[in-house]
């Protein structure tokens, strides 16, 4: 059974059309610049196809090679989408490059030498395709894995463009004739294929920024965009981890507002909202970007740093001292802007919840103490898991754990 090389054209024609008016329409939606350049470029390489199908009957050969640029053009769309995509600015150059060189190719080779210029355009756009999986593999934020099948869709792509190259060794005595139409079949059924496995890609990638994005919004405070409670949990987990698989030291601090309920009562909520917002800029200012902080409640902050306490203790006056200064003022009139802070420090794998509790309870001595100060706990506390040991071998109630506990927390 043979196959209509016209006829396999024109479905990947109506193919592309289509995918690209799709694109174009999701693009709008969900108002993403990478999917209008990847529709675009869809649109136009149907266009350069349904142009070569229909004046090659009736143009002339150079003039039909010629306008094919349009489809290198495209190509470079590809390239450009894959970057803004990725938040970078397109390479204007890079778009047309492909093209000039396919003119020159078009207008400096003879016309005998067919075979050579497929394989020339074949090379073309296999460095475009090659350029395109570079880009989406490039792509290496912590929270995606690495885009292999983005990345082998067009490489694979590049690898049947350059088959011209091979065919071309393979079949020296069949003439540059055979080696156009063994290659011409084969790019017709791949251009189906590789059109539709990159819309696939596309999607694929987008549906896993969309997650990604979800992810993150579930775990940032809206109002200060720093971590709300569960954002800081599995953070620090995190950190904890890294931390004691290399020994070192950390320590949590606990940071609540003083009075700041008196504030909401005499200004409203949202001026209560504005001190909340202003600490989380000072916090997040006066801290090291390696160290992590959020939002645990109200108005109570809460931060993990890699250090020991000293340092720690170091870090906390500098926030005490900066919120202090801030110098805030509501209809007029000046408001106190202090924070207490409690500090506590452990060794390497201490558990989050242990180190919350020792933090909680130096933060109840600094508000007992008069306020607007930094207390650390004097002893490391104890790991919940030897908590559970002793209260395993021990016949005491669990409310006697916990204040043994909080006793060998104390200052």
């Amino acid at each position: 059974m043979s196959l209509d090389f016209s006829t396999l054209f024109l479905v990947a024609t109506l193919i592309c059309t289509l995918l690209g008016g799709m694109l174009l329409y999701f693009g709008r939606q969900e108002k993403l610049p990478a999917l209008n350049w990847w529709g675009y470029a869809y649109l136009l390489g149907a266009a350069a196809v349904a142009q070569w199908q229909i004046l090659r009957l009736v143009a002339p050969d150079v003039v039909v090679l010629a306008l094919a640029s349009a489809g290198f053009i495209a190509c470079g769309m590809v390239w450009n989408a894959a970057r803004v995509f990725h938040g970078l600015k397109p390479i204007w150059p890079g778009l047309v490059l492909g093209a000039v060189a396919w003119l020159a190719t078009v207008f400096s080779l003879p016309a005998e030498s067919g075979w050579l210029r497929v394989a020339i355009g074949a090379g073309i756009v296999a460095i475009y395709a090659a350029l395109t999986a570079e880009q989406l593999f490039a792509e290496r934020r912590k929270t995606m894995k690495r885009p292999w099948a983005a990345m082998l869709v067009p490489l694979l792509h590049g690898a049947v463009l350059m088959l011209p190259i091979v065919l071309a060794e393979l079949l020296p005595m069949q003439g540059g004739d055979a080696v156009n139409n063994v290659w011409v079949l084969i790019f017709a059924i791949e251009l189906v294929l590789y059109a539709v496995g990159t819309v696939f890609v596309i999607f694929m990638l987008v549906s896993e920024r969309t997650v990604r994005a979800h992810k993150t919004a579930a775990s940032l405070d809206p109002l200060t965009g720093l971590f709300n409670r569960r954002g800081f949990s599995e953070a620090t987990a995190r950190m904890i981890e890294r931390e004691g698989a290399a020994g070192r030291p950390v320590t949590v601090m606990i940071f609540d507002l003083d009075h700041f309920k008196s504030i909401n009562d005499r200004f409203g909520h949202p001026a209560g909202d504005e001190v909340i917002k202003l600490f989380a800029t000072v916090v997040s200012g006066s801290l090291r970007m390696s160290d992590l902080c959020g939002r645990i409640g109200g108005e109570e902050f809460a931060a993990l740093l890699p250090c020991s306490v000293e340092e720690a203790m170091t870090a906390a006056e500098r926030v005490r001292e900066a919120f202090q200064n801030c110098g805030l003022e509501i209809d007029g009139a000046p408001i106190a802007t202090t924070v207490s802070i409690g500090v506590a420090g452990g060794p390497a794998d201490i558990e989050i919840d242990v180190l919350l509790a020792a933090a909680d309870t130096a933060l109840y001595q600094a508000k007992r103490g008069g306020r607007n100060r930094v207390v650390a706990t004097a002893k490391e506390p104890l790991s919940l898991e030897q908590g559970r040991r002793r209260a395993a071998q021990q016949p005491e109630s669990r409310q006697q754990v916990v204040v043994r506990n909080a006793i060998s927390m104390g200052a």
